[in-house]
């Protein structure tokens, strides 16, 4: 390694630390196990130890509900935080906290102690195959699909359906973007669906959107239309009661929409979706990443340049922030797809910025 790079790291100016390929080379390098690295990695970055949480640790035939209580907000905390910082600087403390409850559960005295860990685990879980997929920018599906397994055994052993709907739909999200298997998608989006009828409107409304996208990559148009129909029809019926109302947002019925056209070969249709909705998206989220690098796409396979190389510089504006998976695997296929006007001088400017993103 330079130097230069490993005194950014050491100083915090590069936040994430070293990227997620390079770690087991440097575990090995410095004779360290995998978590130990990432403990280092995490520094004085690490919250202050949770004098509840030591002590249950250390004695956990007493660990009590506040004990659970503190290590779901923890859990809670670095999910809110997923969609706008990068997945290496959660995985630590994710992976850390997720220990502290599997231990936990493992050993505490009290019934009621134990099953609410189990609920926390079950957060956990999900949040880690998410932060690992993302991480590793979408490549290591076999630790997110145990991550995922993990929280669904959870839930079932709870009966709780929308924590197991949650994860079957992030299952999905593998199948259908790093697997490149939409077969295989589409069955866990409708199993979702059929998990989560009487639990929440929200999950059966999100996977029905992921159900039309899996329609579209295997160019069922029918099929994906009629997806998105149901879709609208059970986002109009979410309430403030729903237990997953905290994972809509306004914007992603546009979002998904947008995609499924591209998908379908049709960016003239995808392209005002996608533009209201990357209007309506101003957060700096891995969400509007994704919506610009797909708005990227739009223009571009109408050859219209201009317009999708401000997209584009948009997306990687909001990728030099978030580090998304998906957003910068966008990125990459847009840049593939300029590949006849790289010798034009507004898409040697792209160029530039993806090179320097790769190598910050």
């Amino acid at each position: 390694m330079d130097p230069k790079t490993i005194r950014r790291w050491e100083s915090g100016e590069t936040e994430e630390g070293p990227q997620p390929w390079l770690r087991p080379k440097l575990a090995q390098c410095l004779q360290v196990s995998p978590e130990q690295l990432e403990e280092l990695l995490a520094g004085d970055d690490e919250p202050a130890t949770n004098d509840r949480v030591d002590y249950s640790l250390r004695n956990p035939a007493a660990a009590d509900l506040r004990t659970v209580a503190d290590l779901r907000d923890e859990v809670h905390d670095l999910d809110k935080r997923y969609d706008s910082a990068p997945s290496t600087s959660l995985l630590a403390r994710t992976g850390h906290c997720l220990g502290q409850v599997a231990f936990l559960r493992a050993n505490a005295s009290n019934h009621r102690v134990r099953h609410e860990l189990l609920a926390v685990e079950t957060e956990a879980a999900t949040l880690m195959g998410q932060l690992v997929w993302d991480a590793s920018q979408r490549r290591d599906h076999a630790t997110a699909h145990d991550y995922f397994d993990q929280a669904i055994s959870a839930a079932q052993r709870l009966r709780d359906p929308t924590a197991e709907g949650r994860a079957l739909l992030r299952k999905s999200f593998v199948a259908l973007y790093g697997e490149r298997a939409p077969e295989t998608g589409l069955q866990l989006t409708m199993r979702t669906t059929e998990v989560v009828a009487g639990s929440s409107h929200v999950l059966a409304g999100l996977a029905l959107l992921h159900t039309a996208e899996a329609y579209a990559m295997l160019g069922r148009q029918r099929d994906c239309e009629r997806a998105l129909r149901d879709a609208d029809s059970r986002i109009e019926r979410i309430g403030e009661a729903d237990a997953a109302l905290n994972l809509f947002s306004p914007t992603q019925p546009g979002r998904l929409a947008g995609s499924c056209y591209l998908f379908l070969g049709k960016p003239k249709l995808a392209q005002p979706i996608l533009e209201t909705t990357a209007h309506q998206l101003r957060d700096r989220s891995k969400s509007q990443a994704i919506v610009l690098g797909n708005l990227a796409l739009a223009y571009l396979r109408q050859r219209r340049l201009d317009e999708a190389v401000g997209a584009l510089h948009r997306a990687v504006d909001v990728v030099e922030a978030t580090r998304g998976g998906g957003g910068l695997n966008i990125v990459f296929s847009a840049c593939r797809e300029l590949r006849p006007w790289r010798n034009v001088d507004l898409v040697q400017d792209v160029y530039d910025r993806v090179m320097t993103l790769m190598t910050a």
